[in-house]
């Protein structure tokens, strides 16, 4: 599927003409049609937009976000439509990955008396993409209230980190009421009729961008939010996809909704004690992994305050086990060791965990195994990669288990609801015990 291709009176975006969007601002992006994945991890049906912005004042002109450096020319040749260089006072980046940042060392040679604004955070990502050029930048950073006054036109940014590099702001141009929001608020959608109330029904890039970009800082989203939201709006101009003049607050609105509290794993009661979570996911080719995670389950669920969930991954989806991780205090991986790895669909299931935030949840791994059992400890290596931590050393045992090693499995399911609600020495040590060695029962007989 390519970019819609209706009339040429629809396009306001097609050949190479700025675009009004309000009073002294236009839309001198480029489109890239034909994208079909960004960064490796997106898929992009409809391609995308690289939404760069110029905003005229009485005293001169700044120019917003730049493009990919690929779509250099297009958006120099609708630039040069809007405004001379030497009229370009300033430069505002509110987010230096490639795809924003491409065409700024050719725009600073082209203009060279305008004043470069990037976040407070943003400096030392700039010295590293530019390094390669070797062109000294002079630039000067803001913070959220700091604003640039254009004569009759104020941007004032707000520092809005983490959305979602940690370099990324956005900024609010006063008297039109825009809000060029760089990569919030945005998706990987191309169409030439730029509006949302022109394009397309672009609902499911919002929300898959949303998924795969925000959802991960849903804290600093809604952090952003609390800038965001007080501000009048007549417009939202983001980096990427349709700019937004028709309601611009329902997208406000649904990233309030997205970015809420996590739901429970089910409704509780008012006036229930508060439980924390414990999900446990195994699978197992000959029922020893399986054996395990049950009796893992069963220690736990001994230990007051905890409530744990068991799962087979073999019968099920990796997707929607992504949500109750999310909502969960802790989760415990169960795999064997096939040809001295875990199992694939566990590896599935770790992949998909980029897209939440894991920090401060608990981790642990366990399996059986009949040569060598590396699965355990790799799983656990991949838990502290994602932030996790790992108080309680993993557990493997061979082949099939005792009683007397399924006892053993009880006990590292207490000591791990014991570090999940914080009784006991499990729970109170400080910190991840990586220094331990894995438990391997099968050698103590």
């Amino acid at each position: 599927m390519t970019c819609p291709n209706p009339s040429s009176a629809t396009q306001p975006g097609t050949g190479a003409t700025p675009v009004a969007i309000a009073d002294g601002v236009h839309w001198i992006g480029a489109l890239d049609p034909m994208l079909r994945r960004f960064d490796l991890i997106l898929r992009t049906a409809n391609g995308t937009t690289y939404n760069a912005y110029a905003v005229r004042g009485s005293s001169g002109v700044a120019v917003v976000d730049t493009v990919k450096a690929e779509f250099a020319d297009t958006f120099f040749a609708r630039l040069e439509q809007v405004a001379r260089y030497e009229e370009i006072r300033v430069i505002v980046l509110n987010h230096l990955e490639p795809d924003h940042s491409g065409a700024l060392p050719e725009l600073m040679r082209r203009a060279p008396q305008a004043k470069l604004v990037i976040s407070t955070r943003a400096p030392a990502m700039l010295k590293a993409l530019l390094k390669a050029d070797g062109q000294e930048i002079r630039y000067e950073t803001v913070d959220t209230g700091d604003e640039i006054d254009l004569g009759d036109r104020r941007l004032r940014f707000l520092h809005t980190p983490y959305l979602h590099w940690p370099d990324t702001q956005c900024t609010y141009l006063l008297e039109q009421q825009v809000l060029f929001s760089g990569d919030v608020f945005g998706c990987h959608h191309c169409d030439p009729r730029l509006f949302n109330d022109r394009v397309g029904d672009f609902r499911f890039a919002f929300e898959y961008y949303y998924a795969h970009i925000m959802r991960p800082f849903k804290t600093h989203v809604r952090e952003a939010l609390a800038l965001i939201e007080p501000l009048p709006l007549a417009v939202i101009a983001p980096t990427h996809g349709p700019i937004l003049r028709e309601r611009p607050r329902r997208y406000v609105a649904r990233y309030r909704a997205l970015s809420g509290a996590d739901a429970s794993l089910e409704p509780v009661p008012a006036d229930a004690e508060p439980l924390r979570t414990l999900l446990v996911f195994y699978l197992s080719a000959y029922g020893s992994t399986a054996r395990m995670a049950e009796a893992i389950a069963a220690g736990a669920e001994a230990v007051p305050g905890i409530r744990v969930s068991l799962y087979d991954l073999e019968g099920g989806e990796t997707g929607p086990f992504v949500d109750l991780i999310e909502a969960a205090d802790a989760i415990a991986l169960g795999s064997p060791t096939i040809n001295g790895d875990a199992v694939k669909p566990l590896w599935d299931l770790l992949s998909s965990l980029t897209v939440v935030s894991l920090r401060g949840k608990v981790g642990a791994a366990f399996g059986s195994y009949g040569w060598s059992g590396e699965a355990v400890g790799m799983i656990e290596d991949r838990l502290r990669g994602l932030k996790l931590r790992v108080p309680v050393a993993g557990l493997r045992l061979k082949l099939i288990p005792t009683d007397g090693e399924l006892d053993d499995c009880r006990d590292f399911g207490r000591a791990l609801a014991q570090a999940v609600t914080g009784a006991g020495a499990a729970g109170s040590e400080a910190g991840d015990t990586a220094a331990k060695p894995v438990i391997d029962f099968a050698d103590l007989a």
